[in-house]
Order: C-alpha cells, then structure tokens, then sequence
C-alpha cells in the first residue's frame, strides 16, 4: 500500500481553503492527509464583504463566511485554527507551528510533502506617531472588521443626540473610498486624506479628478496632495485628530486605507525568491522558483501583467479563488496554471462606479510604449430611457498598431462592470478597431446604440489613425 502523502497549507483563506479542497476533491485521505494552519478562527471568508458588513448592506459576520473550520474538517481537511508557522525548512520540507502569538511555545516542526504558502498580505501601517492608539483601525481580517464595528457602535451610543460622529480615512484607495461610504452611511462626518494629486491612484489623474468631484458632492471631504504627520490622542490615550504639516482634523474614529503588502516573512526567512514587490515569485502552476514542492498563490506572490509583460503585486479575492484551485488541482494529481491577469478591479463609494483595466497613462509611459488616448462621456441607457446616468470612459491604445492598453470608466448604475468588456478585449489581445465589430447586446434600457466602451473604441481609432498620419 502507498505511503499517504502530506500537503501542509499555511493560511486559511481564499487561497489556502481553495486548495485544500480541490486537493480533496481529487485526492481522498487515504491517498492525501491535508493540514491547514490559519493564525485566525475562522477561514475561508470574504475580506472584500468587510465595507458591507460595516455599512449595514451584510446583516452579520457569519455571512461573509462560506466555510467555517468544522465544515472544513467534516470535508477531511485537518484545520487548525489559532496557529501560526514560524519557521521553513525548505531542504528538509518540514515547517515549524506554534500557537498565535505565544512567542515563548516551543513549536511543533511538521514534515511534509507539498507546502502551499497563502499568507496573503499585510496593511501598510507607517511608524507614524499615534498609530496604534485606540481608536485607529485597519480593515483587513474578519477580526479587524468585529473590532471597527464595536468601537463605532460604542461611539455612536454615546453620542449627544443629534451630534454627528467624525471619522477620518487616510487614503483614499480601494478601502479607503470603500469604508467613507460606510462611515457617511452610519451617519459620520466623513474626511479622507490622500498624499497623492487625486483619489484613486489606480485610475490617471484627470479620472480621479472625477471620483474626487463626486465625493466632495457626497459631502465627503477629500482632501488630496496632503501627508499624514501624526495622529493625537486625548487624556485617556484615545484617538481624537488627524494631523498634517498645516491642518489638524478631528476624529473620533480612524481608518487606515493606506493599501497592503505581500506578507511574506516567513518565506524571506527561508531564502525563497521574492520580486520587486517583496511577492513570491512563482512558475505558471504556481510552484515557488526552484522548488518542486514549494507552492504559492494569492496576495502573498507577485503575477504577470499580460499587457505589460511585467510581475507585479495586485491583491485581489478573484485571483486568490483561482490561485488555489490551481494549487490543489496540481497537488491532486491533475494539471492546470495561471497565465496572468490585465489588472481588472471595479469599486464604488455610494452610486459612483469606479473601474479600470490594462494600463494608465503613467505605466504604458514607462514600459516604453507610444500610445493616444480618449475619452469620451456617454450614458448607461439610451439617453431618452429613464434612469439613463452619466459615464466617463477613458480609452488608452498603442501608437500605430492600435492595439487596446487600458480602460478606465467612472459613473453611475450600470458603469462599473462594464469594464468587463474591455478586460476581454485586452486578454484576447485586440485592437480598437476590432473592439468597434464587437456585437455587444443593445436595447434602450441597457445601453445607448454605440455601447459607451464601443463609442470609446471608434474614437480611439480615430485618434490612432491621425497619430500615424503625423
């Protein structure tokens, strides 16, 4: 009878869960036994539903869960919540674990045959005075997320009735846009604070400078090109302004959307190979560099920009789902890999839809690439169709060739995931003037005739056609 081979998982959420259980799908325990270690209680849910749950949109914590440990291990999946692995042995395929945050237990070292690191990715937290007081929030983990809203419904029962709570944002990113829309909804005096010319840095400048003017009408203070110095604190240590070089702005609440990092610790200690980003650097079955039983996904590697043909770090949930089902599949017996991606992410803050595919101006800039861009503003229906909302999209396409770089749209319903379009085109690698021939679906109610990415894409080969001229 065959020996049982061991697969030892380090982390788990998206990534980690996902692995474990399409190994398990293909492989049963006689022939697998599968270990997870997750420094957490819970596993495998939703970072991305935190926002909602702190909005009020999810009525609890145990819906952004999709499978609790004790679903996981009635699956034959041996869960161990509360551990941590602190220790690799690369040439020796053992890993040392130990209780969370008891740096004093002697921890336990664990042989195994496949080691799947998912350590995902940690906030970016700078050495800033006050960072740590109370008061002041990361939204990353589920933990993070119980935290944030216990101490905002302590602050809003003791409020004075009628007085509005004030809560500052530092950032205004992803998370950043994402929590000011919660806290405005909660009732909050709301202040974002970003160092950079506009909101929203994974969109160009003149395309924040649009998200940033809807914010403002939203009666959200942005205040952009504005660094935080330090964050004070009252009499009892708590948390009560955010300060920069020239302003100091109250708050009772902080939250830090200041973006994350690959967390990587562990396989840095080991010696493994890290990118320019400080993400593992994998193959395209997502094993670790020189490491026939080394493997990795999720935020914790870097992956291949298929347009810019460049690794970068982007910490998704979409590419942590696949990265896993990639892993366990390869673990299991089977074949698959994961060719990259174009960089698509979609977000909102309140009825502003914000997304973006491909490259911005500043990134085509620096691979070397000649480029012509557009913009155009449109409709999400026919513009006699009640409910029609205003759309900006912004088209970016090579110098020449026309080939499609980057898309970026920000407007109303019906905007964001129309992006969508856009990020097949790039995959497939075509051109504007072969997005124009796309027979896109039509009716009043859904689109104008020419669909607002298709009415970018015949201005951009406009633009290209007179750029070849000169």
């Amino acid at each position: 009878m065959a020996a049982v081979t061991r697969m030892v998982v380090i982390g788990g959420n998206a990534t980690g869960m996902a692995a474990a259980s399409q190994a398990r799908r293909l492989k049963g325990p006689d022939e697998l036994e599968i270990v997870v270690a997750e420094r957490g209680d819970v596993t495998s849910y939703s970072s991305c539903g935190i926002p909602y749950w702190i909005a009020g949109d999810v009525t609890g914590e145990a819906a952004l869960v999709v499978r609790t440990p004790q679903q996981h291990r009635e699956r034959g999946i041996d869960v161990r919540t509360g551990t941590e692995a602190v220790a690799l042995d690369a040439e020796a395929r053992r890993v040392c674990l130990r209780p969370t945050g008891e740096p004093g237990t002697a921890g336990e070292w664990l042989p195994y045959d496949h080691l799947v690191l998912a350590t995902g990715a940690r906030p970016t937290r700078p050495p800033l005075p006050g960072i740590d007081a109370p008061g002041v929030h990361g939204v990353q983990t589920l933990d993070d997320g119980r935290a944030l809203l216990h101490a905002l419904e302590r602050a809003e029962t003791g409020a004075p009735g009628g007085a509005r709570r004030r809560a500052v944002v530092v950032g205004a990113g992803y998370i950043g846009v994402e929590m000011s829309e919660a806290l405005v909804r909660r009732g909050y005096q709301v202040t974002v604070l970003d160092q950079s010319e506009q909101p929203m840095t994974t969109l160009d400048p003149d395309m924040g400078a649009l998200v940033h003017e809807a914010m403002d009408a939203m009666g959200i203070d942005t205040r952009t090109g504005t660094a935080v110095t330090a964050i004070h604190t009252d009499a009892d240590g708590h948390v009560r302004a955010v300060a920069t070089d020239d302003a100091e702005f109250p708050a009772e609440i902080v939250i830090l959307g200041l973006g994350v990092q690959p967390e990587t610790t562990l396989a840095r200690d080991a010696g493994l190979p890290l990118g320019e980003s400080g993400g593992l650097l994998t193959d395209q079955a997502l094993r670790v560099r020189g490491h026939e039983t080394l493997w990795a996904g999720g935020d914790c590697v870097e992956v291949l920009d298929l347009v810019g043909g460049r690794n970068q770090h982007i910490a998704l949930g979409t590419h942590a789902n696949k990265h896993g089902q990639i892993i366990g599949t390869n673990i299991g017996g089977d074949y698959a890999t994961f060719p990259g991606v174009v960089g698509t992410a979609v977000s909102k803050v309140c009825d502003l839809e914000i997304a973006r595919t491909g490259l911005l101006e500043r990134q085509a800039a620096a691979l070397g690439l000649r480029y012509v861009t557009v913009t155009v503003e449109s409709t999400s229906r026919a513009g006699y169709y009640p409910g029609a909302a205003p759309m900006h999209v912004k088209m970016i396409a090579e110098h020449r060739t026309g080939r499609l770089l980057g898309t970026q749209i920000v407007g109303r319903e019906g905007a964001g995931k129309r992006v969508d379009i856009a990020a097949v085109a790039l995959t497939a690698r075509m051109t504007v003037e072969q997005l124009i021939a796309l027979d896109l679906g039509y009716a009043p109610p859904f689109s104008p005739v020419w669909d607002p990415v298709l009415a970018a894409a015949r201005k951009a080969v406009k633009a290209v056609r007179e750029a070849s001229e000169d």
